[in-house]
């Protein structure tokens, strides 16, 4: 790759060409010529300069983009190289859903870190679809349908939903007998949740909204549920203590939600593995097998 690639990468960086040259070791002369040279032979400025800052063009904005990932793999395959032998380490950023994350993966990082001392991990819980080759993220954990074409996705547990709700709300409002008696009753979910699409046996039944209350946060929801506010579709995974313990009762329990929804782990196709995102999903599905058969009421 031509080093000026990387001079170029190195001042976006640091905001500077002076501050790119210092941390390169070059002088501001040779680095304000190398870049000269790059943006003569692609044609294009690259870079808006003034006394104070420097700006991308969009041409130099798109380059960026490009040389960034590249540089990326190559210190991933550096990394890789030199810790042949020595198991997963290095840097490794993943993505997961809050709610999810917080109560079935951040439990297992201690265990995981203590295994694989030399891996650097970032990790970053959010319920947004979280673009992984723009953020860089090697792995990560998503409850959902199959992922698109473009990922590489591997199911790690099974992600079985019920119909919920307290106690003082059946009640208040009695059970239903049927899927479509649920158009009595107060529903509640998160932003996209619904229709839910519920099976029982051979059977199928599709339960349209709208949620009593609007909100984007699943964990807003389960709360609602526990408070009494009307009847959820929950994740075992998420309500599975609360029905353990009577804050949470189950509405006709002979119909769930559809199977069609995963846990997966998921990593750009286009980008290798790497060994440390190979384990750490391992990890986590070794985890979740032994929690999905202890608290979440089934096995596997």
């Amino acid at each position: 790759m031509d080093p000026n690639y990387a001079l170029f990468a190195k001042v976006v960086a640091e905001g500077s060409l002076s501050a790119a040259a210092r941390a390169l070791g070059i002088s501001p002369a040779m680095a304000s010529k190398r870049l000269a040279r790059l943006e003569d032979r692609l044609g294009a400025q690259l870079l808006h300069r003034t006394t104070r800052r420097i700006a991308l063009t969009e041409a130099g904005a798109e380059l960026h983009r490009e040389v960034a990932e590249i540089l990326v793999r190559i210190g991933e395959a550096e990394a890789r190289v030199r810790k042949t032998g020595r198991g997963p380490a290095g840097r490794l950023r993943v993505t997961a859903p809050t709610s999810f994350g917080r109560l079935h993966v951040a439990p297992l990082l201690p265990a995981f870190l203590a295994r694989y001392p030399e891996v650097e991990l970032e990790i970053d819980l959010s319920d947004d679809y979280v673009d992984m080759l723009d953020r860089q993220i090697h792995l990560a954990i998503r409850i959902a349908t199959e992922p698109g074409p473009e990922f590489v996705a591997h199911r790690i547990a099974d992600n079985r939903r019920v119909l919920c709700a307290a106690p003082a709300y059946v009640a208040a409002a009695g059970l239903p007998a049927t899927p479509a008696d649920l158009a009595k009753h107060r529903l509640i979910a998160a932003d996209g949740q619904l229709p839910w699409r519920l099976v029982s046996g051979h059977k199928r039944a599709e339960v349209a909204g709208p949620s009593h209350v609007r909100t984007n946060s699943s964990e807003l929801i389960r709360e609602l549920a526990l408070g009494g506010v009307g009847v959820a579709l929950r994740s075992l995974w998420d309500a599975g203590a609360a029905l353990a313990d009577g804050r949470l009762t189950r509405v006709l329990p002979e119909w769930e939600g559809s199977t069609e929804v995963g846990i997966y782990a998921v990593h750009p196709r286009s980008r290798r593995v790497l060994p440390a995102a190979r384990a750490f999903a391992e990890f986590v599905e070794q985890g979740l097998a032994g929690a999905a058969a202890a608290e979440w009421g089934y096995g596997g």
